[in-house]
């Protein structure tokens, strides 16, 4: 059975509702049968939800019933990952966005960079040619936290397997 990955007790708290609470009324109101757009409006018409909710109880509810997996989106998979590294963010930006320095640690270096916020993100076409990867860089300090979006993947095993890439 999936398990949220927000608790029960923190979605009460916010919402005066538990997932076993949620899951019940969305089933008597015929979410199970719904789209995701539908059960959104469901969510704002019927119970006055929150914006944020109104996505985060739905995507909870369809992974609960198998109707969307982890990480699945309309358009693909998207997966992430995220590292603070003791470097300012001038260097790292510069470890991506320079094909001389790239070279030397990216595994398969002849990305395509589509857009640049010089020190603050990428946006780069992946190697495959269609789908699309963000990299963020928030400084921390004298660190920096690099975010990796990667998405549009296909299923769950190229999400996994870029995952672990």
């Amino acid at each position: 059975m999936h398990q949220p990955k927000i608790s029960s007790d923190t979605v009460k708290a916010k919402t005066g509702k538990s997932w076993d609470e949620w899951f019940a009324l969305m089933d008597a109101s015929g979410c199970a049968k719904m789209r995701h757009k539908e059960i959104v409006a469901v969510l704002h018409n019927q119970f006055n939800v929150g914006n944020w909710w109104q996505q985060m109880i739905p995507v909870s509810y369809e992974q609960s019933r198998g109707k969307h997996l982890l990480n699945q989106r309309p358009d693909g998979y998207l997966i992430n990952k995220s590292k603070i590294y003791s470097v300012n963010k001038e260097t790292a930006f510069n470890a991506w966005a320079k094909e001389s320095i790239r070279i030397k640690w990216l595994a398969d270096p002849g990305i395509s960079i589509r857009k640049t916020i010089p020190n603050h993100s990428l946006r780069i076409i992946w190697l495959d040619g269609i789908t699309g990867v963000d990299v963020l860089f928030n400084p921390k300090g004298e660190k920096v936290q690099i975010s990796v979006n990667h998405s549009q993947l296909p299923d769950s095993q190229a999400a996994e397997k870029m995952k672990k890439y």
